[in-house]
């Protein structure tokens, strides 16, 4: 071979090995980025971790709180509010009732017929109605004179089959959304506005009086029988439909729960009288702590930079509304950390972009190719040509994130189980069972789209039951789908609190 034929060789092999080096860097390159990727996957897997053990430690930590919360005002973070309702509807109630919500920029108007007998559908009307921006900050007489006239025409357009004897006036559940201090079951004092209203001369007034004066005058002959918040609407409901349901909780954007207590039992309202011996009592669970919650860095970061940073922390773990952000946070920390796509979208840094439905979306994608997980990405979080190897990455982190929700809500659930001795435990803390216990058939009505809309996220809770009270126990409790305790669920606890039929709770 000549020289020139040999520099040639040695020049091409050069080249090769060159090649074959950017190729091998890249290589170890690569599998560097995915290492990171893998560590943060890794530990938002160790940080969520929710283990049969700790989760009996926030079903304890659950109980001793609705104790506190029960002992005194301020005593936990759990509110533990008293509704004053003290009779549940059990489809024994007869004639037309009437319900409004009033939740957010528009209100519902519903008519419900009862005849007496349990029915699987019940038979209403409802009419909703958008609230006129100007009226949201206006004052209270406008905005209720507004809503009477609305509900009188309403009632205009019932006809004959009404089923009202001319010497009854009209009784109206009234599911009003904002915070409120129940003073009975017919009152309750607006403590702030939230969600764009800003009405000043009403915040520390009785918003149901505020109603029954307009509806006086625009001469509408009607009594508000009952302030509903919706989960208690929702606990209505259910006993309508279910007779052993003795809790409901909301698992949707929002979360709340309530349940039925024993009046002798809560202590912080001693000399409280009712029919039933019982009160049903609004938890706000929302705000539940306890540092048995396996909470991350991406939840400690999504609290910080909320409008109510240290509050409602059980529900930003929980609930719909952040589900889909934790989510997001994970992926920016992933991408950031990897370098795996190069430079990140700007979309990726927007709170609250990726909403959870379409989380649920992504989580749910059964195609071969994940083709909805890469919409979404591309779509929504300006993320084109993920890898497969990534989109499975992200449906894992949906995963992780939805997995400890429904745990968390599940043993949420069991803490009230416990509290009313309908856990089989005796009353015994740490998960502790009492074979002589005698279970009752216990029925929890939920209500939110997070539960009913989500088949992963309800599989998952229905799993930790199971776990949390061992088979032979959560056999007994039923979860029962509930539709509209804020309209229907008004109306049935407008019946149960007539005044033509049941005493109303008093205190000695």
């Amino acid at each position: 071979m000549g020289r020139a034929a040999a520099g040639v060789a040695v020049g091409v092999a050069a080249v090769a090995c060159a090649v074959a080096a950017v190729a091998v860097g890249r290589r170890i390159r690569s599998r560097g980025k995915w290492k990171r990727v893998a560590r943060v996957l890794r530990e938002v897997e160790e940080g969520c971790e929710g283990s049969v053990g700790r989760l009996r430690q926030v079903v304890d930590a659950m109980a001793v709180e609705m104790h506190a919360g029960l002992a005194s005002e301020g005593g936990s973070k759990l509110k533990m509010l008293l509704t004053y309702v003290h009779t549940l509807p059990n489809g024994t109630e007869k004639g037309t009732y009437y319900a409004l919500h009033l939740g957010s920029t528009d209100f519902r108007a519903l008519r419900v017929h009862l005849h007496g007998q349990q029915s699987s559908v019940l038979e209403h009307e409802v009419e909703q109605q958008p609230i006129p921006q100007h009226l949201m900050t206006s004052t209270s007489k406008d905005l209720f004179d507004f809503i009477a006239s609305s509900l009188k025409e309403f009632i205009e357009k019932e006809g004959n089959g009404s089923e009202l004897s001319p010497d009854r006036r009209r009784e109206l559940g009234f599911t009003f959304s904002f915070p409120v201090k129940q003073m009975s079951v017919s009152s309750g004092i607006l403590i702030k506005w939230t969600k764009g209203f800003s009405i000043v001369d009403m915040e520390g007034i009785d918003v149901p009086a505020c109603l029954q004066e307009a509806l006086a005058r625009k001469e509408l002959d009607m009594r508000v029988a009952a302030l509903v918040n919706d989960t208690v609407g929702t606990l209505a409901l259910g006993h309508y439909h279910d007779s052993d349901t003795v809790a409901s909780v909301i698992i949707g954007t929002g979360t709340n729960a309530c349940y039925l207590e024993r009046v002798d039992g809560i202590i912080k309202c001693q000399g409280l009288l009712t029919t039933s011996g019982y009160m049903v009592v609004n938890m706000e669970w929302g705000n539940f702590w306890s540092s048995h919650l396996p909470r991350t860095s991406y939840d400690i970061d999504l609290d910080s930079e909320s409008p109510n940073p240290n509050d409602q922390g059980f529900e930003k773990m929980i609930s719909g509304m952040y589900l889909g952000d934790i989510v997001r946070r994970v992926i920016l920390r992933m991408l950031l950390e990897s370098d795996i796509l190069g430079p990140i979208s700007s979309k990726l840094s927007m709170p609250f972009i990726l909403r959870t439905p379409m989380m649920a979306a992504m989580h749910e994608d059964d195609s071969p190719d994940l083709r909805e997980v890469a919409r979404i990405l591309k779509d929504i979080l300006e993320i084109p040509q993920v890898p497969l190897k990534l989109r499975k990455v992200v449906v894992k982190v949906c995963d992780v994130v939805t997995r400890r929700a429904a745990r968390l809500a599940a043993a949420g659930i069991v803490g009230i189980l416990k509290k009313i001795g309908r856990d089989g435990s005796g009353g015994i803390t740490g998960g502790g069972r009492r074979s002589d216990v005698k279970m009752k058939r216990t029925v929890v009505a939920v209500e939110g789209g997070l539960y009913s809309g989500y088949t992963l996220f309800r599989e998952y809770l229905h799993e930790a039951l199971n776990e949390i009270l061992g088979e032979d126990i959560a056999k007994h409790v039923i979860l029962k789908v509930t539709e509209d305790g804020s309209g229907i669920g008004a109306a049935l606890l407008a019946a149960s609190h007539s005044s033509y039929n049941v005493d109303t709770a008093k205190m000695l």
